[in-house]
């Protein structure tokens, strides 16, 4: 299998408000940036949107190092908090609602086909990756801020 390592981020100004996210795939030398936005969402759908568009353009099954500022997605997936959501009928363990079913039910199909091993980063820090995901989802995500 391919090791491709991913990096992601998501912005968002006001939350909820406009946000974007980035994507950085490297394999073998080779880079991908990814980004978008929406004109209205929060900072933890732009870091599972981050996460699933990444994943979404491997082609095939891989070795996936991924690296997020996101303890909210780390946490989720390392520790099988969002397997428990979901056996509980996406209920948590407060017995409150889980948050971004409809993105959790999209990235938990692209988890299963790739085998992935999860880095927590500190954000907006020394890592020249995250920081630059981070400028993607924040230029995408000011995009949406000159409209309105």
């Amino acid at each position: 299998m391919k090791t491709v390592t991913i990096y992601t981020d998501g912005a968002c100004s006001g939350n909820p408000g406009p946000g974007g996210w980035g994507a950085i795939l490297s394999y073998k030398g080779q880079e991908k940036e990814m980004s978008g936005g929406e004109a209205e969402t929060t900072n933890n759908r732009m870091e599972l949107t981050a996460v699933i568009e990444a994943l979404s353009a491997l082609k095939e099954p891989c070795t996936v190092e991924l690296y997020s500022d996101s303890k909210y997605v780390i946490d989720a997936l390392e520790k099988g908090w969002v397997y428990g959501w979901k056996k509980k009928g996406w209920i948590k363990s407060d017995k409150k609602p889980a948050l971004n079913v409809d993105l959790w039910e999209r990235l938990l199909p692209l988890v299963s086909r790739h085998e992935l091993r999860y880095h927590w980063v500190k954000g907006h820090a020394e890592n020249e990756k995250n920081n630059r995901c981070d400028e993607m989802a924040v230029a995408e995500s000011q995009k949406f801020r000159e409209k309105g």
